[in-house]
């Protein structure tokens, strides 16, 4: 009950949903979201962190990007539900397929500008 309670904190803002949305999509790295999401670097990386730390993302490192991904291997059952229904609703809504539309057009770069 306690991860999906940390789960259900994590998806209550909807930065971190539509972040979550696209991660869900494919590993990002800070700069794709930014992308993605029109966002700044600082919002991207707070909301990233959020997630990670309510245990919903992994984060690994490849040569100078971190990339995040969903923690599926470390969900209990109650969480990956709660992904999957997540997934489901947010396939239908305009403003997450068109996070989807510009994450297809991003590039991973140093550059922190939107």
């Amino acid at each position: 009950m306690r991860e999906l309670v940390r789960a259900c904190k994590a998806i209550s803002a909807e930065t971190r949903l539509r972040i979550l949305n696209i991660v869900m999509f494919k590993e990002c790295s800070v700069s794709e979201v930014m992308q993605s999401l029109q966002i700044s670097q600082t919002r991207a990386s707070r909301n990233l962190g959020a997630l990670y730390d309510a245990g919903l993302l992994n984060a690994k490192r490849e040569g100078t990007w971190v990339l995040y991904s969903v923690a599926e291997d470390g969900l209990d059952g109650h969480s990956r539900e709660l992904l999957a229904a997540l997934k489901s609703m947010l396939a239908k809504d305009p403003l997450a397929r068109q996070d989807i539309f510009r994450l297809t057009q991003a590039k991973r770069s140093r550059t922190w500008r939107v």
